[in-house]
């Protein structure tokens, strides 16, 4: 068993007792100043430590940064995906709307009625990601824009609301067929 180096002094007669017990009390004396803070003793170690603290507390609110976005865009997903289930509308296909994705010409069915309030801005369409590609709904244009506040991406076509202005609108004489498609 090895002994402490007061111990090891004490047995080969350079220090006495008397001696010993002096700076034991010492010692002591300093831890007590040291804890009240009466004496700015800078502690490399604890200097050290404090650094690790705050470095890993950085870390850690960055990390907690990181997760508490990663929940903010899931919620929204999920709450996109929920608008769009609860308010769907029912395509009825008998004539093709065309309109582009994403750069591309994409096609739906819908009827006369649902093209008309698509080029008047009540109903819009969206991309509600499926299994397998992309698959393209109705919404109403309050429910659209709900969904934009979250993700613009998601609403493809939508059109600027009119009104429709019988009085202004110098082609109210002409005659539109009604088989004329485009």
């Amino acid at each position: 068993m090895s002994l402490s180096l007061q111990e090891q002094l004490k047995k080969s007669g350079l220090i006495d007792e008397k001696k010993a017990k002096q700076l034991t009390r010492a010692k002591h004396k300093q831890e007590k100043i040291a804890r009240k803070g009466k004496t700015p003793g800078v502690d490399l170690r604890k200097a050290e430590l404090e650094q690790i603290k705050s470095e890993k507390a950085a870390k850690d609110r960055q990390l907690n940064q990181q997760k508490n976005a990663k929940a903010e865009q899931k919620a929204a997903r999920a709450q996109i995906r929920q608008l769009i289930e609860s308010n769907s509308i029912a395509k009825d296909g008998e004539q093709k709307f065309s309109f582009s994705d994403a750069g591309k010409i994409k096609h739906i069915w819908v009827s006369q009625t649902q093209i008309e309030q698509l080029s008047h801005g009540t109903i819009a369409i969206v991309n509600q990601p499926a299994s397998q590609g992309k698959q393209h709904l109705l919404v109403p244009s309050a429910i659209a824009e709900k969904i934009a506040q979250r993700d613009e991406a998601i609403v493809v076509f939508k059109a600027e609301q009119t009104s429709v202005n019988e009085e202004d609108d110098p082609y109210a004489d002409f005659q539109i067929p009604d088989d004329l498609t485009w």
